[in-house]
């Protein structure tokens, strides 16, 4: 075991009042360089409800549990895989590979934004859900932050929930 990620998971990060904005800017900034498009930030009843059958996440180990998920639908998340990988067309194989990565970079820029968490805690390798009918339910009693973002006109959730 690494005795400093020890003593931090003794002694937890807290989200504070910073977080939205800090997780808001981390997929903003991910998406400008690897996807080269600008995400806009969108409020009101369609934020409050992440669907899409397209879910990919990354756990979080350390001075921080829990899981950073993005969510959005098939159409969205092949323009993404297009975008990021300069292709005209997307080989279906190469969707889940990409938003999981998109994911990953999202986590890693979030949590390298917190000095606490920077060194301290860890990402897991991503998972990608895809289908029509099922519920993403992260099974945490702590905080949770939604962040909906647009993307061409589409929403994409990014969402950060903390067990406590």
């Amino acid at each position: 075991m690494n005795p400093a990620l020890d003593s931090k998971i003794q002694n937890p990060v807290r989200p504070d009042s910073t977080w939205p904005s800090l997780l808001d800017c981390s997929a903003k900034e991910v998406f400008q360089i690897m996807v080269q498009t600008d995400l806009t930030t969108i409020s009101g009843p369609i934020a409050e409800v992440a669907v899409g059958d397209t879910t990919a996440m990354v756990g979080l180990a350390g001075a921080l549990c829990g899981v950073l998920y993005i969510r959005c639908n098939s159409h969205t998340a092949e323009s993404i895989t297009g975008r990021m990988l300069g292709t005209g067309t997307v080989n279906p194989s190469e969707v889940a590979d990409a938003i999981a990565e998109i994911c990953n970079m999202v986590a890693g820029n979030f949590k390298g934004k917190i000095t606490r968490l920077a060194d301290h805690c860890m990402l897991s390798v991503p998972t990608v859900i895809r289908g029509e009918d099922y519920e993403m339910v992260a099974i945490a009693d702590g905080d949770r932050i939604t962040c909906c973002l647009g993307y061409d006109r589409s929403p994409l959730w990014v969402c950060l929930a903390i067990h406590s």
